[in-house]
């Protein structure tokens, strides 16, 4: 998995090239220099690539996942506990709200299907 190029690095890490190259301008990715005319890439780099967009799919944004590589680096294992702990709650509140919408969303779907007459629940609460 040596020596990759950018598109190979971005299939490798599942990501679009133009991902690659955002990730890399806001620091989150190194750009190798040249190597007869083009980057070549690593395996480190897409388990960079990686873990990037495992921590995004966790809700955390690129300035905590920047804050979290920093941290790896320097072996600061409670401020990431905090940055985990952090995300549970955000997480957690979340949920919250999405089990409050389901909720509304089945009461007004029921009574959508019990009425007959006059303007739809469903369509009359968003109004």
């Amino acid at each position: 998995m040596a020596n990759l190029t950018i598109g190979s690095l971005a299939a490798e890490a599942g990501v679009g090239v133009e991902t690659v190259r955002f990730y890399q301008r806001r620091g989150l990715l190194a750009v190798p220099p040249r190597a007869g005319g083009i980057r070549r890439y690593g395996k480190r780099d897409v388990d960079r690539l990686r873990f990037i967009r495992r921590a995004q799919a966790a809700g955390f944004t690129l300035a905590e996942i920047a804050e979290l590589i920093a941290l790896d680096a320097g072996e600061d294992r409670p401020r990431a506990r905090q940055l985990a702990k952090a995300r549970i709650v955000a997480l957690d509140e979340k949920i919250a709200e999405l089990k409050e919408a389901r909720t509304s969303l089945a009461r007004l779907a029921k009574e959508c299907g019990e009425g007959r007459a006059g303007p739809c629940p469903i369509i009359a609460s968003f109004g």
